[in-house]
């Protein structure tokens, strides 16, 4: 059984940093592409960053509004995907979920491209 399990979000003020940490078990990562998601209550969910790893190459993909602020990687060794958020706004208040498990069909910042989800776990950023 595959279970993802999101740490790290809280209460910051903009332009502080977050961590984020998904342990993923039951399902390597290995080098497929694992990414995460926000939602805002009574909105979509919106793809935030994807990462490939194969060998050392690392693709990425990230969503307009936070290139340049997020970083997305991998600890292989933990099975665990991150998301370091740098100068966060309150924009980014929002419910944060990782994913896993592509299904190869969409593009990979889209939540229906992928399998496997966490729980979450909320980001608030204060003015």
């Amino acid at each position: 059984q595959v279970h993802l399990v999101e740490s790290g979000g809280g209460s910051v003020q903009a332009g502080g940093s977050l961590r984020l940490s998904c342990v993923v078990s039951g399902y390597a990562l290995s080098t497929y592409w694992a990414a995460w998601f926000r939602q805002v209550l009574g909105k979509q969910r919106e793809g935030v960053a994807a990462i490939r790893s194969v060998g050392t190459t690392r693709y990425v993909e990230y969503t307009d509004s936070v290139k340049g602020r997020f970083t997305i990687s991998q600890d292989k060794a933990k099975n665990t995907l991150i998301l370091q958020m740098n100068s966060v706004k309150p924009e980014d208040t929002a419910m944060y979920y990782c994913a896993a498990g592509p299904r190869g069909r969409w593009s990979v910042l889209e939540p229906g491209e992928f399998n496997y989800w966490g729980q979450g776990t909320q980001v608030t950023v204060s003015s």
